[in-house]
């Protein structure tokens, strides 16, 4: 007898529908599976897809996103100062999604002074820029006005002191679960490992997590023998220890990801970490057996990762690799090297990206050129930059585009199974996890933006439902 049984399944591929039982959290058939179940349930032709994976998030900031005073819509310093004057809460105010890199003026101390005198707070869409008030800046013990890129990520460390509430973090796991996703990577700041612990053992077991970590604890991690794809003790396999986390350069939006050619107003961006500061910190992650995500965003940077990556012959993933020189692109299928990707932002940069790289935006997210390269290619939303919601990004990298507009460099565009493909990491056959998502909609073929909201009916992690709505 079989542990559970999903009855009249619809796969791609199959015209008729099967049966999938699953056994001690894995799945033992596929077809007209005979006998019964302890339990059974009856999916009358639901399409079954593998369990989505976002394999790039930053989750306690997403999870504390989720309750801060929206901003994304603000074109303009007044805009962004008007919102924060309608806001009416009590102490710190917090706000996230201002994108800046266009406007006519620039974001200033005093301005966000005048609109609100209390502590205020405005992070940036892409999390690289800091927008601070004089009261707040004496709380969180930094300067007020602009903050870029370490100034700006010390202030969000700061303002993530506060206690994050365990019930915002099961919300927000109950929020990816009915997306259909059954595991994330995490590149919170924090100390994942512990954190992501101390939830599983409370209860918040929905998720399979993989736990980044940055730089200042790999000394830690390597006398902890914590190698990448270790499980953690006391998770039930639910987590697993993640790649070392570099960020190499800045954001297009904050103008200091790092390019070969200059911005409109002459710089070239930043590089945070340099080459042979980087080459350190991989050489001594892969002698531990570390995994390597260096986040590069420009195509000068993704040059200095790609380079570390060959000298050092590390594995793991360039994450973002927004802009490319031609040259590189195949370097990373010849290096076994991961494009780790977040489609949805091509369609929040595609304005800014025609105006601060014009000329050079048939390079930008070329995800086609990658994976036809012979690139692994893996999709992912960087939440809160993106929401944490596989669908918006499955629907991006086939789009291109939202609602009405024409497709934005439609010829680095995926196809649903490739997109699919980039955001699941097992298959629906006998022995592999029962990671899986029952849709109530067939996302092949989905119209327009519809992609973006399918429907998700059951969503189950090692055969447990985490979401059900059947």
């Amino acid at each position: 007898m079989h542990d559970l049984i999903l009855r009249g399944a619809r796969l791609r591929g199959h015209d008729a529908p099967l049966d999938i039982a699953i056994d001690a959290g894995a799945v033992a058939e596929v077809g007209q599976v005979l006998g019964r179940g302890r339990e059974e349930l009856a999916l009358d032709g639901r399409l079954v897809v593998p369990g989505l994976w976002d394999a790039h998030v930053h989750f306690g900031q997403w999870a504390r996103t989720r309750s801060r005073l929206d901003v994304a819509g603000a074109r303009s310093v007044a805009e962004a100062c008007a919102a924060v004057r309608g806001a009416r809460p009590d102490g710190l105010l917090v706000g996230f999604g201002f994108r800046w890199a266009t406007w006519s003026e620039a974001p200033t101390a005093e301005a966000l002074d005048a609109a609100r005198p209390a502590p205020t707070v405005l992070l940036s869409g892409d999390m690289h820029t800091a927008w601070v008030n004089t009261a707040a800046a004496l709380e969180l013990g930094c300067r007020p006005g602009l903050l870029r890129e370490d100034e700006a990520f010390s202030a969000e460390v700061a303002l993530d002191a506060a206690p994050l509430p365990r019930s915002a973090v099961a919300e927000a796991v109950r929020a990816a679960s009915s997306r259909g996703v059954v595991g994330i990577v995490d590149l919170e700041f924090a100390d994942t490992v512990e954190e992501w612990s101390a939830r599983i053992a409370a209860g918040i077991d929905g998720l399979r997590v993989e736990a980044g970590f940055y730089g200042e604890r790999l000394e830690a991690r390597v006398a902890s023998r914590a190698r990448t794809g270790l499980a953690v003790d006391g998770t039930r396999g639910l987590l697993r220890h993640g790649p070392l986390k570099v960020i190499a350069d800045g954001s297009l939006n904050t103008r200091t990801a790092h390019c070969c050619d200059p911005y409109p107003d002459g710089g070239v961006g930043m590089q945070n970490v340099d080459g042979p500061a980087l080459g350190e910190l991989m050489m001594r992650a892969t002698g531990a057996g570390i995994a390597c995500a260096i986040h590069a965003i420009g195509d000068a940077a993704n040059a200095i990762a790609l380079d570390a990556f060959e000298a050092t012959r590390a594995r793991g993933s360039i994450e973002h690799a927004q802009l490319l020189a031609d040259a590189d692109v195949a370097r990373f299928a010849r290096l076994g090297i991961m494009a780790s990707v977040q489609p949805e932002h091509a369609l929040d940069d595609r304005d800014v990206a025609d105006e601060l790289w014009a000329g050079r935006t048939r390079r930008a997210f070329p995800l086609r050129a990658l994976l036809d390269s012979g690139a692994r290619v893996v999709l992912g939303s960087d939440a809160p930059v993106a929401p944490l919601d596989p669908w918006i990004a499955i629907a991006a990298a086939v789009r291109r585009t939202r609602g009405d507009r024409p497709a934005w460099h439609g010829e680095q565009a995926l196809t649903v199974d490739e997109a699919i493909s980039a955001s699941t990491r097992s298959t629906i056959a006998p022995g592999q996890r029962a990671d899986l998502a029952v849709l109530d909609a067939d996302p092949w073929t989905a119209e327009g933006d519809a992609l973006r909201t399918l429907p998700v009916a059951m969503t189950l992690v090692g055969g447990r439902a985490t979401h059900a709505d059947l």
